[in-house]
């Protein structure tokens, strides 16, 4: 059903929910992961047109990913991973479309109104945005059972 699932990393608390979540449909379907974070400071989204060099921010997500990779490699999952640059609703709507994905999986907030309106919804824009499927999974809701987390802990 779902041969490749992009998972949208922030490198922050809200993955220690989604990661589980992801595993564990991934192991019952036997689905490829494609791990994405979308690198969005200011060395990221001007990196292309001044020729920056990466910042410590961009070096410090990649190992991230490939922290998370190499945890969900160790339990028999097949995971690719990509750093992308600048927004990050636009550049997870370009690497799902360019990576065949089948379904794009998210980490939801709860934001409510008036924290939609000023933040944005990166859910919102990427729903608006793709026919892929998306699956939103609330930020600290409980994994599924017997799944382990993002840190090997379950």
């Amino acid at each position: 059903m779902y041969q490749k699932i992009l998972v949208a990393l922030e490198n922050s608390r809200a993955d220690e929910t989604l990661v589980p979540h992801i595993a564990a449909l991934a192991r019952r379907l036997g689905s490829e992961l494609f791990l994405v974070h979308v690198a969005d400071g200011w060395a990221a989204r001007n990196f292309d047109q001044l020729q920056l060099a990466e910042s410590t921010e961009m070096k410090e997500d990649r190992a991230y990913l490939e922290s998370v990779a190499g945890r969900l490699r160790d339990s028999g999952l097949k995971v690719a991973t990509e750093l992308v640059l600048g927004n990050p609703p636009t550049e997870i709507v370009k690497a799902a479309a360019a990576n065949a994905c089948d379904l794009i999986a998210l980490a939801s907030h709860g934001h409510k109104l008036v924290g939609d309106i000023f933040l944005g919804s990166t859910i919102d824009k990427v729903r608006h945005n793709t026919a892929v499927p998306i699956l939103v999974v609330r930020a600290g809701a409980a994994p599924t059972a017997g799944v382990t987390g993002p840190a090997g802990q379950g």
